[in-house]
Formats: structure tokens, sequence, C-alpha cells
């Protein structure tokens, strides 16, 4: 394709300068060559959420790494979804090597290694400062969307925690969830019907095997207290942006884990955070890895909830930005929403895969300077196709970018570092204590135990009036029998009929009464 290297320069030099403060991703290319335009993304649009993508080893992380180190730098808090574990490297400056010397000597940019302030999370057993939630704070209608529940199925979570709420039962965790739902249908089925009607035994125990799915992934980690607020994610350092990473290296097996904790954050931070109007920067940005993972499992229902979210939660001043390999894991309606779209090189080994290219050339803006289908196959790693909305909201033109390298270290950090970051933390005081108070398991448990107690007093009650009764039935009889034995015309009858009897008796056996021989005898 034949270009006019000056009308690229002219339209990319336009179309990427902006008014207020930018953030440089690196130089544009025409063919193999890295010209002297470079490509910004405005820090005003970062709220406008985006889209890394790119097939395996072709420096998706390394972008997404580059964005959060530099939205840092500008003062803007940072929340990175850790799926591999190689993020937390943002904590320690990189090393000049002469690949990085010659790349950023192309893009006439001088590479400064430096670090970012870095708070390490975690959902598990890792170390990091714990995050949590209680269910009450996650609502019926969220509890319910997160655990796939129908519509009648979702009326009695409504209808439980209503009854919580009435009477004054924390639910804290799962095992307070379980706990009432079992207390509905058994013990306290008479109240639950008395004063909200009746409760299907059949849904119920259906409810219970879906929380108890849930539990099998390792939400009663994340179920609990202290629950995290999420303004200690929008802090700074020395006018720095913090940068939270999340640990999730643990989680890549348990997808529906993942999507609660994001549902449930994307929410808490809708409802949480202010307005924001028309700010020049962003109050936090989010980057999730592997972001199929929220999509792949979920429900329709959450699906809704995160859309809705998603359009919404950029007026708070919040950007998310997913990360995976094809533009087509993400939803069209999610997709849809997407401002800022940086798309590494893709692999075209199958017709499938071939497919898949032209469908993601076709979420690009249509450019005179490039075939896009044919880029997307032929980019190096550190290469990418970029395009971002201006500060009017209109999408730039396509550009093949040549990336700047990462300031922070491009590894892990060692166990010794983990362990020196976890130690001058702030937050670990905070959250990672354990808080056992009396929630509605505990409640439930002592109102069954003294609903069985009162049912045995009055089981003793009605035995003790049951024996009384018989006691006072034998006297009764015995004082009647005393009585007749007093009675001498009953004594007289007593005899007489005892003789009679005797002599009946007697007979039978052949054997003559004395009377009788002696009355034989007068003769």
């Amino acid at each position: 394709m034949a270009v006019n290297k000056e009308a690229f320069i002219e339209s990319i030099t336009e179309g990427y300068t902006f008014k207020g403060d930018s953030i440089v991703l690196g130089g544009s290319m025409l063919g193999d060559d890295v010209l002297t335009a470079k490509v910004k993304v405005p820090l005003k649009t970062f709220n406008r959420h985006g889209l890394i993508s790119g097939a395996t080893g072709t420096g998706k992380t390394k972008s997404l790494q580059i964005l959060a180190e530099h939205l840092s730098d500008k003062g803007v808090p940072v929340l990175l979804m850790d799926m591999k574990g190689d993020l937390s490297g943002l904590a320690q400056p990189g090393e000049e090597k002469d690949f990085i010397t010659k790349r950023h000597a192309l893009i006439d940019i001088k590479y400064e290694a430096k670090p970012s302030p870095v708070e390490l999370l975690t959902l598990s057993e890792q170390k990091g400062v714990k995050l949590r939630a209680t269910v009450t704070e996650f609502g019926p209608v969220l509890f319910s969307k997160i655990l796939g529940l129908n519509e009648t199925q979702s009326s009695i979570i409504s209808i439980v925690f209503k009854y919580c709420d009435d009477n004054k039962l924390p639910l804290i965790d799962l095992l307070d969830i379980k706990k009432t739902l079992q207390f509905a249908i058994g013990d306290g089925k008479e109240a639950f019907t008395a004063e909200y009607g009746s409760v299907s035994s059949t849904s119920v125990n259906t409810i219970l095997r879906k929380i108890l799915e849930l539990d099998q992934q390792g939400a009663s980690n994340f179920f609990g207290e202290p629950s995290f607020e999420v303004d200690d994610l929008v802090r700074t350092k020395d006018g720095k942006g913090i940068v939270s990473v999340l640990r999730l290296t643990d989680i890549q097996d348990r997808p529906k884990l993942f999507s609660t904790f994001m549902l449930s954050l994307l929410a808490e931070i809708y409802n949480t955070f202010p307005e924001q109007g028309d700010s020049d920067k962003p109050e936090l940005v989010i980057f999730i890895d592997e972001a199929h993972l929220i999509f792949d499992n979920a429900s329709d229902a959450l699906m809704d909830q995160l859309e809705a979210i998603i359009k919404l939660i950029r007026s708070k001043g919040v950007g998310i930005f997913f990360c995976t390999q094809l533009p087509s894991d993400v939803p069209e309606e999610i997709l849809s929403q997407l401002g800022l779209k940086v798309q590494h090189a893709l692999r075209a080994f199958t017709a499938k895969d071939r497919k898949s290219i032209k469908l993601a050339a076709e979420n690009f803006p249509i450019t005179e300077f490039y075939d896009t289908d044919e880029v997307l196959t032929k980019m190096g790693i550190g290469e990418a196709l970029v395009t971002v909305l201006n500060e009017k909201g209109i999408p730039t033109p396509l550009v093949r970018t040549y990336l700047r390298a990462p300031m922070s270290r491009m590894d892990i950090l060692t166990e010794k570092e983990i362990s020196t970051l976890i130690k001058d933390s702030d937050l670990i005081t905070k959250y990672n204590v354990d808080i056992d108070r009396e929630s509605a398991a505990e409640i439930l448990g002592k109102k069954i135990e003294e609903a069985q107690k009162e049912d045995n007093q009055e089981e003793l009650k009605k035995e003790q009036a049951k024996a009384e009764k018989a006691v006072k039935k034998r006297a009764k009889e015995s004082s009647f029998a005393s009585d007749l034995t007093k009675n001498t015309m009953v004594r007289q009858i007593g005899r007489t009929v005892f003789r009679e009897v005797t002599r009946g008796i007697l007979g039978a056996l052949g054997i003559k009464s004395s009377s009788r021989r002696r009355k034989k005898s007068w003769f």
C-alpha cells in the first residue's frame, strides 16, 4: 500500500496533540519505520474505559504495566488484577539494558527507571492485605445474581434479608445465610410463614446447593469482616497514586469467586464514590487481566449488572480496562463502551483465527494508511495498533505504535521483597485481623437452643402432671376400697358371695360341705 509519509506524520501529530496532560505510549510506525510523531493518551479520557488485547507473548502485560505506572506518576491511583503474578515488579525500578536503550532512542524518549508505590492485596491465603465483604453489603439482588437464582429463589433471598433486618440478625458470612435459610424451613418455619408467607423447602435446598458451590471456590475467605473500604484504593503517596496489585494467581480456576469479587467491588465503588463531573484526570483506573474469566461463566443477570455498572461508573471518574487475548472475549454491549484500544498482534493458525482477525479489524476506525488485517498478523513484540478518544470524545486515527519500555521491573518480586513490602503496608494492621462477632448463625443457634429448652421444660411439666394424676387416681381407688371394707352390709355381702363361690367350687370337685354332712347325722 503506497502511503504519503508526510501526510501520515501530519495526521498522527494532529490527531494525538491534546490541550491537557497526557501519557506517551510510544512512537508511531509506518511500515517497519519508527517515526517522530508520538502516540499519546489524554489523561482526561481514562474514565472512558479501554481494551488491551493480543496473542500470548505479544506484550499485553507490558502495555498494562506502562499505563499503570505512568498513571501513578501523574497522581492517579490504580487497581491491577494480577492473574499471572508478573505485575508485582511495579514496586521496583527497571534496569536499562541495551535493547531498552535502543528502543527509546528510536522513539526519541529518554528512559528513566523508577518504581511505583505498590500495595499488595489478596482474596485468598496469599501474602497481602485481605479483601473481604459481608453478605449484608451485597444485598439480596446482587447476592441472588451472583448465585444465578431464578425469580422464586431470589424472592426467598429477599425474604431472608428482610427477616434478618427486622430481627437485627447480621449476615456476615456464608454460614449466616445458610443457617438462616435452614431456620426458615425448620425451627423458624411458623414465624416465617406467619410474617412473610410460606417458604418452599425445595427452593431453599436449591439455594443452599448454589451457596455450597460458591463456598467450594473459596468464597468463605472473601465473606467476612472487617470489610474492605474502597476509599483505600484511592490513596496517594508523595504525590503518586498508589498501585494496588490484587494477587490472583490461585484464583484462575475459581471464576465464580473472581466474578463475585469484581461485581461487588464495582457496585461498592459506584455506590460510594461521588459524582466526578468533567475532571482533568480520573479518580481511579482499574485493569482486569485475563478478563474472559469474568465473562465466561457469568449468568445473563450478572452480565446485565456488569454492563449497567460499566456504563454508569465513568461518571464517578473511574476507568475500567480489560486485558484479554481477543476483543471477542468481551461481550459486544461492553466492548462498545471502551474508548481506548491497544491491539497487539494476533496469530492466524486456523480458519477460526482468520475470522477472529477479520472481526478484530472491524473494531477499529477505517484508515488509509494501513491494511489493518495484514498489520494485525505482522506486528512484533512490543508493537500495537492504537486508537484513543480525544478530549472531545472523538476517536483518534488508528496508528501502529512502537511502545516504550516500562520504567519498573519487568519481572516479579522475590519473597523477601514481598515480605518487606507487606511489612511497610499501612493497611495490614487494619484488615488482616479476624473479627468474629455474634451474627445470624450464632443468634439463631441460641434461639433454637432456647426453644428446645422450652420444649423440654414443657414436656417435663406434662410428664409431671401425668404422674401426679396417676398418683391421685391410685389414692382415690385405695380410699374407695378402704371405705367399702368399713361398711357392715358390704362386708356381709362379701362374705356371702365368698361362701357361695367356695361352695360352687367344692361342689364341682365332688366334695360335700360339712353342713350337709351334719344334717344327715340328725336323722
